[in-house]
């Protein structure tokens, strides 16, 4: 990320802190399906008490930030996986953890709840089908795209 980047994501973070609600661009396609980077933002807030499943902005392997869904705690260290990823994680400490994401906006500005338990239902199917997601992913981004 460039240093502009980081300086709106490091706004974004103190208005959260404030207690503000915060829209924020996503770029990539480490999110997709659920996701969709340069087409879609996200809304932030306060993390709060947060578990296996959520998706939230976090300072991971202290050097980059990341809009991803944890899937696993152990204790004050968490493990981070972009729903479009093959494979590959991150990690961070819960303090690391700067916002936990709310809802999508999508291209034609509606906002759709991410905690909703369809979307939870259907993020827990996709974790379990990473055998497959290169295939799935494909056919998404050929029938999207």
């Amino acid at each position: 990320m460039n240093s502009n980047s980081d300086y709106i994501i490091e706004e974004a973070i103190r208005l959260v802190r404030e207690g503000v609600s915060v829209t924020l661009p996503v770029d990539g396609q480490s999110m997709l399906p659920f996701i969709i980077g340069g087409k879609e933002s996200v809304i932030l807030q306060r993390p709060g008490l947060i578990d296996v499943g959520d998706v939230v902005l976090a300072w991971v392997e202290n050097r980059r930030y990341v809009v991803h869904r944890i899937i696993q705690i152990d204790d004050d260290c968490v493990t981070l996986m972009g729903d479009g990823n093959l494979m590959g994680t991150e990690h961070c400490l819960l303090s690391d953890i700067k916002a936990r994401v709310t809802h999508v906006v999508d291209a034609k500005e509606r906002t759709h709840d991410i905690n909703n338990r369809w979307r939870k239902l259907a993020a827990k199917m996709w974790f379990w089908l990473r055998p497959m997601r290169r295939y799935l992913l494909a056919i998404y981004k050929k029938v999207k795209w």
